[in-house]
């Protein structure tokens, strides 16, 4: 689609907080970036399950090497799901798994071409034999989402289901990053467009007169839907916005004035933790300049900057959270 890479692509090539920090938070005295686990390759989605097991998404090399795989807490990883597509569509640009969540006791996983996968690895084990990913449950979306006619000026003819989040009575919500909308699944497996993130007006002189939101993100905060935003080409700093959307599908701006996010959930005081990818500069989204955002009643701060090209964020408790690092092919384990 001219004008807007895909997200993957995109976060593959290569958080100022502007207005909305005029009231910030106090850190907290101590904060603690470790590495967990090394070697990733493309890792993008990571996901506890019950019993505090960690699952990540790893996108590959563009050969058809897309895993999902366990890291255990000394850091060794084991693969539980291997044969996902991974596939170079262009020069540095790859197309693979994105994220993943435990809901209702099994595993959603997004792969690419908007394809959600649904397995049960709750009595896999360090060293078991991996699941072949043709052998899961398999909801391919894609026709569903380029076939749905959505409001004039917002089609993009793409779609590409790259986050997802329970909602109420345990619906699935998913950010389309290429759509720019919000998709629901209901437990019954019927799905529909449930929101759609408007464009904005280029606040730049370079491309088009209007560039693309792309959510990133969504999270239920018992009330309403909040949404991060990435913000296509030219990806200006300081204009990507958190929306909220209600439960009949209103949207509307919750917070302005970040640049480059890639994902937004909650911890357990019941704040917002948002993911910036990075700055994006001639080459690229710049290394070093992802960072993690601390969101309350009381104002935003920067929890930890200088990360590479961090792509999720997943908080285990109220002081706890892993982060997976594409630009080190990592993952985090960030104490606060």
């Amino acid at each position: 689609m001219k004008y807007k890479l895909p997200l993957l692509s995109c976060l593959l090539s290569g958080l100022l907080i502007t207005s909305c920090q005029d009231h910030r938070i106090p850190l907290p005295e101590t904060v603690k970036v470790t590495t967990l686990a090394t070697g990733l390759a493309s890792p993008i989605g990571v996901d506890t399950d019950a019993s505090g097991r960690i699952f990540v998404t790893e996108a590959g090399t563009g050969n058809n090497d897309g895993k999902v795989s366990m890291i255990t807490a000394d850091g060794k990883v084991y693969p539980v799901i291997t044969g996902f597509d991974s596939q170079v569509f262009q020069p540095g640009e790859l197309d693979g798994l994105n994220h993943l969540l435990f809901a209702d006791g099994v595993l959603y996983i997004l792969g690419s071409q908007s394809r959600l996968y649904i397995a049960n690895v709750a009595s896999f084990k360090p060293g078991d034999t991996p699941l072949l990913a043709k052998n899961l449950t398999l909801e391919d979306k894609k026709k569903f989402i380029l076939d749905y006619v959505f409001p004039a000026g917002q089609d993009t003819e793409d779609t590409h289901l790259y986050n997802m989040s329970v909602g109420p009575n345990g619906d699935l919500y998913f950010a389309d990053a290429a759509a720019n909308a919000i998709v629901r699944r209901t437990k019954a497996g019927v799905w529909s467009i449930f929101a759609n993130i408007p464009r904005i007006p280029n606040p730049t002189p370079v491309g088009p007169p209007f560039i693309d939101s792309v959510p990133t993100g969504v999270v239920f905060d018992g009330q309403k839907f909040l949404v991060s935003t990435l913000i296509g080409f030219p990806f200006p700093v300081g204009a990507s916005s958190i929306y909220q959307v209600s439960l009949a599908g209103v949207v509307s701006v919750y917070k302005p004035g970040f640049t480059s996010l890639v994902d937004i959930n909650l911890d357990n005081n019941l704040g917002g933790l948002l993911l910036q990818h990075g700055v994006f500069g001639a080459q690229g989204f710049g290394a070093n300049t992802g960072k993690i955002i601390q969101v309350t009643s009381a104002g935003n701060s920067t929890l930890v900057d200088k990360l590479n090209l961090p792509t999720d964020i997943k908080p285990l408790d109220a002081h706890t959270a892993y982060v997976t690092s594409l630009g080190d092919g990592t993952l985090l384990k960030v104490t606060y």
